[in-house]
Order: structure tokens, then C-alpha cells, then sequence
């Protein structure tokens, strides 16, 4: 919780574009430091410029949070700089779609990296920086933003690496929100659960390192279709990465941790809840919309 965001200051990764733009917006209005890394150069400059002319105080750095060493690099600049961060937002993440058996280990290994990894090395790297200031300043107050997905809390066909990913990032989040809580009442966690927001995550494929491309290998049919479901679904969201990103600061000021962008969607997550506790089958996941039930297969077994 953050009752008070002025001079304040945010580590924001992929901060070049979608929730980690809007949010570094947001804390720019506000009056916060602003540490801005992603992994695409032009468009991290392109913030920079936008935030610079806007006089606020940054820092900036090129960082792909999969690495290590990398976010450790951020952690210490971060700490040279401002200081211990206030809220830290480990938002970094990409997509990979297709029938979970067709995926390489080239495809596991990436989005592992990048959305498993790269909120555990946001989270390794600056928790301990922030209990510290915590505990050297009854005044200090810390927040961790992991974002997840609703894909972190349903089970959607033919997009398994990416849902994998962002069920462990739920997971981790909820154990970080209950380990803190045993140590310290000034630091806390929430979790951001997006459903289908227009962000640049459904051509995250633009930011593919090359020792994750496997050259000759084609597309599979199941991974096509993926991607152009994603592409429409994605594109034609109603809910905005703006409105989204402030749905963010109020969890913060609110010690809220659930963090959703469609509520409405949590009667999918209380469906798959109810088969669990009832030891039942996974239901359709296309109960509601059973047209794209139908056209998904029908593209599948073509």
C-alpha cells in the first residue's frame, strides 16, 4: 500500500509500451521517479523523450528481464540513483500460442524466461532492497506489481506456454503477498490479471531473441490459428491499457491484490474453481461463446 506517490519512485519493466507506458504515465503525472527498462531500444527511447519532456526525474535501460544478471544491473542502477524503489512493476511479458505438444523447447525456454523468470528476478532483485528501506523508515511504504494474466486463472486451449507461465506468476505472487506478511506490515503484493486489453503483447514475436528462433522450422497450423485469435481478440478489446494501468494505482493506494481488468470474466474462474472442488472434468471453456468452440475445431481438424 502507497497512500502517497509524490517523490516517490517506480521500477517499471516493459515500460516502452502497453500497461508499463500507461503506468509510467500515470507515476509521471503524480510527480514519481520514474526507472523505465525494456528489452525494444526505440521504444524505451521514445518514452524517454516523452518523459523527459515532461520534466520528469529518470533512468533508463535497455534490460531483458530473463537475464539475471541484467536485472541485478537494473537493481543496483536503480539503487545508485533514487534509491530503494517504492513501487516496483514486474510487467515484462510475452506470447506464444499453439496446441501445448507443438511447442519447441525453444518456445518454453522463452516465455519461461520472460514471464516466469523475469517477475522471480524483479522480485529476488529488489524485495530485499525494499525491506531494508522499510526497515531503516517506519515512513517507508513498498508495493510489488506482478503482472499475470486471466490466463493465470483458467486453463484456455491452444495457448498452454503462455497460460503455464502466468498460472506460476499467480502463484508466486500469492506466496510473495504471504511472505512479506510475515515479515514486514510497510511492504506488500498485488497481482494484475488482464484479459484482452489492445497492448503489443499479441506481436510480442517482434522481440524474439534470435537464440530462441529455430531457423527452418515452420509454423504449425495450431500456432496460425493461435495467433490470429490473439490478434483479433486482443485488438478488439473495449477495456484500455489506460484505464487498466489506473485500475493498478488504486489497488496500490488500496492494499487491493487481485487486480482484474474484466470482472465479469471471474465466472470462468469460479467454473474451473467449482471443478476442482467437485472433482469434475474441465468444462467447456467455450460454454459462453460456443461459436468459437465450434470454429477453432473445425480449424483444427481441417
Amino acid at each position: 500500500m502507497i497512500k502517497e506517490f509524490r517523490g516517490k519512485t517506480a521500477v517499471l519493466t516493459g515500460a516502452g509500451s502497453g500497461f508499463g507506458l500507461e503506468c509510467a504515465r500515470i507515476g509521471a503525472r503524480l510527480g514519481m521517479n520514474l526507472v523505465l527498462a525494456d528489452v525494444q531500444q526505440d521504444a524505451l527511447e521514445k518514452a524517454v523523450s516523452e518523459f523527459s519532456a515532461a520534466g520528469a526525474q529518470l533512468l533508463a535501460m535497455q534490460v531483458d528481464v530473463s537475464k539475471a544478471d541484467q536485472v541485478e544491473a537494473l537493481g543496483a542502477a536503480t539503487l545508485e540513483r533514487f534509491g530503494a524503489p517504492h513501487f516496483v512493476f514486474n510487467n515484462a511479458g510475452v506470447a506464444s500460442g499453439g496446441l501445448i505438444w507443438e511447442n519447441s523447447v525453444a518456445d518454453w525456454e522463452w516465455v519461461l524466461g520472460v514471464n516466469l523468470m523475469g517477475v522471480a528476478h524483479g522480485v529476488r532483485v529488489f524485495t530485499p532492497m525494499m525491506l531494508a528501506a522499510a526497515s531503516a523508515d517506519p515512513a517507508y511504504e513498498g508495493h510489488i506489481v506482478n503482472t499475470a494474466s486471466m490466463a493465470g486463472l483458467i486453463s484456455a486451449p491452444n495457448m498452454g506456454v503462455y497460460t503455464v507461465s502466468k498460472h506460476a506468476v499467480v502463484a508466486l505472487t500469492e506466496t510473495l503477498y504471504q511472505d512479506l506478511s510475515l515479515v514486514s506490515d510497510q511492504v506488500s503484493a498485488s497481482v494484475l490479471c488482464p484479459y484482452f486489453v489492445p497492448t503489443g503483447i499479441s506481436q510480442s514475436h517482434r522481440n524474439r531473441p534470435d537464440a530462441f528462433k529455430t531457423p527452418g522450422t515452420r509454423i504449425t497450423k495450431s500456432q496460425m490459428i493461435g495467433q490470429a485469435m490473439s490478434d483479433k481478440a486482443v485488438g478488439s478489446g473495449k477495456v484500455s491499457a489506460e484505464e487498466v494501468a489506473q485500475k493498478v494505482f488504486d489497488a496500490i493506494k488500496a492494499g487491493q491484490f487481485y487486480i482484474y481488468s474484466h470482472p465479469k470474466a471471474l465466472a470462468t474462474v469460479q467454473t474451473r474453481m467449482e471443478d476442482v472442488l467437485k472433482s469434475g472434468n474441465p468444462s467447456d471453456p467455450f460454454a459462453a461463446r460456443p461459436e468459437i468452440g465450434v470454429e477453432l475445431r473445425k480449424a483444427l481438424r481441417s
